[in-house]
């Protein structure tokens, strides 16, 4: 089981790649683009994580947790190598997660040996909550979301696109969490499994 978290997955994808079992080209990989949905045509960090991808010759697929059922989501995904999930709004991501049974689906995927790879919203997704998201200025519960358990896929939450601006705030949410705080840099990503994690500059 591997997971890899990052802030902005463009920037250390070159790393990842080598640190999956096989070559890019020969590994199928869905995208999850739903946490971008409240942004509408405008995602620059979603565009540069999709090329990054395709230049690195990762066979990419597009499948949006939007309007599906857990039956459909799990009948699409059967057959992917790597789960990747793009950056948005971690709270609309969640929920629709939950919705379209993507949470339950991907945790059963990975613990089967599927690779995980979140940017950003992706990569608080996989963790215990998504407390997270919300301590920066970062992200509005527009959803209204008050369960925010998540995959649960590592032991610890982060914090992305970590600038030392943000260092009262993250000790603030330190103090309110029960979970261990990593931070991440653009620049950084962590690979973890349910007992290990290793940050990478």
């Amino acid at each position: 089981m591997k997971v890899f978290l990052t802030s902005q997955a463009s920037r250390v994808m070159g790393k990842i790649a080598k640190m999956l079992p096989k070559p890019p080209k020969e590994l199928k990989l869905a995208f999850i683009p739903t946490a971008g949905d409240p942004y509408g045509d405008n995602k620059p960090w979603m565009d540069a994580d999709r090329k990054m991808l395709v230049d690195l010759g990762f066979k990419v697929e597009d499948f949006d947790l939007k309007n599906k059922t857990e039956e459909r989501t799990r009948e699409s995904l059967a057959d992917f190598d790597v789960l990747f999930v793009a950056g948005g709004n971690t709270f609309h991501l969640l929920n629709e997660a939950k919705k379209s049974g993507f949470d339950k689906v991907a945790r059963e995927m990975v613990k089967a040996g599927t690779a995980y790879i979140g940017s950003s919203a992706g990569s608080y997704l996989a963790c215990p909550t998504i407390e997270a998201a919300g301590w920066k200025h970062a992200d509005r519960n527009s959803v209204h979301l008050k369960d925010l358990s998540a995959l649960n896929l590592v032991n610890f939450i982060v914090v992305c696109h970590y600038t030392d601006e943000f260092k009262e705030t993250v000790e603030e949410g330190r103090k309110t969490t029960r979970y261990p705080v990593i931070t991440l840099t653009d620049e950084q990503f962590v690979i973890a499994d349910r007992k290990n994690f290793e940050i990478i500059k």
